[in-house]
């Protein structure tokens, strides 16, 4: 099962130097039958593009939590055994959750197929839309659409390769 893991440049960073995505229980994001089903496609390619945009929403919420962070979001791509990612029941309509898988086992950052990462010229509308994301989420229209400027953006693709010199810059 391929999973998309939110990070963010100095979580990368950490992933780097220990050489661990995560050590499960985590957080990731994957195509799950609520995301298949709220997204209307059998385009499994539109939808892990789906599930990797609801990991880079996950990343902008690390950058909110985290002012020092290089506004960039970033998420490796993983691929897990089937049984180690698991969907919560309780919450697989919840639409906030949408695509949200429980990673239960630890995830060795050379398992990683890629790292996406926002490009230098998204930092403007990244910053704005970390400052933004808690208005958005109390229902205000305006900081909605400024948190929707992220998604303007394309993350860009990396291979695993590449890391050092992501982690490199800050």
């Amino acid at each position: 099962m391929r999973v998309y893991v939110p990070l963010t440049l100095p979580g990368l960073a950490e992933a780097h130097r220990t050489g661990e995505l995560g050590a499960g229980p985590f957080l990731a994001y994957a195509v799950t039958p609520a995301l298949r089903e709220w997204y209307l496609s059998d385009d499994i390619e539109e939808l892990e593009y789906a599930a990797l945009g609801r990991a880079a929403l996950a990343s902008l919420r690390l950058l909110a939590a985290d002012a020092d962070a290089p506004r960039r979001r970033v998420v490796a791509a993983v691929d897990v055994a089937d049984g180690a990612a698991t969907v919560d029941p309780d919450r697989g309509l919840d639409p906030a959750a949408l695509g949200e898988v429980t990673v239960k086992v630890t995830v060795p950052l050379a398992k990683a197929a890629a790292v996406h990462v926002d490009a230098d010229d998204a930092e403007q509308d990244v910053t704005a839309a970390a400052r933004a994301l808690a208005a958005a989420d109390g229902g205000d229209d305006d900081a909605q659409f400024v948190v929707d400027g992220a998604d303007d953006h394309e993350l860009l693709w990396f291979a695993t390769q590449e890391i050092p010199n992501l982690v490199g810059r800050r």
